[in-house]
């Protein structure tokens, strides 16, 4: 009879981490459970390749429902702290690396550089959130949206294709203010705190549209970016899907190598 031995990995559970969440605070209680688990792995109370305990047995530890649980380790997933991994449960990601990011519109990322920015509001009224957007800003689908299409040059010449999608009751965006400043500026003005966000960058060919817009030969290659934003209550106020010129615009990382 032969047997199989599988090496022990680290588990924490949740009473050795301490986590606890404040029901009275205004802060939904997803946010301070993925918060709370966000310092343990900074502080390293969660080490690489540990294990979480499953959400069923979080929710009950925490007495949080199921949904609850499931929406803070989301987070942290789609954040890379975590992954869940088929047969073995949540795990804190083995990485080296911090992806530090800095919430500025390219607006103001040209301004700063002294490259003459401008606007041209292509679109900017109400609709149906496409099923992805509703998915991201956690509405129903088909929920009424703010709309804005934008194009942004740089000394009269065309950088990006901006399409943004935010919750209707955030505030009112008037065309003539998006001309003259970037959109986090706006939020800012208006109230809203930013914190974080998701973002992922890739490349396709250009539509037509897309290519026509920007002054770019008919299936040129163009930069693509996809960002959800979220304010200090942990709420999504922000679907981005922006397209660059690949001959005009570059994405600089800063990675910071941990140990």
């Amino acid at each position: 009879m032969s047997s199989r031995y599988a090496p022990s990995v680290p588990k924490h559970e949740p009473a050795q981490l301490r986590l606890a969440v404040d029901r009275a605070s205004p802060v939904p209680l997803y946010f301070q459970l993925a918060r709370q688990l966000e310092t343990a792995i900074e502080d390293g109370a969660l080490t690489p390749g540990s294990l979480l305990g499953n959400e069923i047995e979080l929710a009950a530890r925490l007495g949080l429902s199921r949904p609850t649980v499931r929406q803070a380790i989301r987070l942290l997933v789609d954040k890379g702290l975590l992954v869940r991994r088929r047969g073995v449960g949540t795990q804190v990601v083995h990485t080296g690396v911090a992806r530090p990011l800095e919430l500025s519109s390219l607006y103001d990322d040209l301004a700063a550089a002294g490259l003459h920015p401008t606007t041209r509001v292509l679109h900017n009224t109400r609709g149906p959130a496409p099923a992805e957007v509703a998915a991201a800003l956690g509405l129903p689908e088909s929920c009424q949206v703010t709309v804005v299409h934008r194009l942004r040059l740089s000394r009269g010449e065309p950088m990006a294709y901006l399409c943004n999608y935010l919750p209707c009751d955030l505030f009112d965006l008037p065309s003539a203010e998006l001309e003259t400043s970037g959109l986090y500026s706006l939020m800012r003005r208006h109230g809203v705190t930013l914190h974080s966000a998701q973002q992922s960058v890739g490349a396709r060919a250009g539509s037509p549209q897309e290519c026509d817009l920007l002054g770019e030969p008919a299936g040129a290659a163009l930069l693509t970016m996809r960002r959800v934003s979220y304010d200090d209550r942990g709420r999504p106020v922000e679907y981005g899907a922006h397209v660059y010129r690949a001959s005009r615009y570059t994405f600089e990382f800063r990675l910071l190598v941990r140990g």
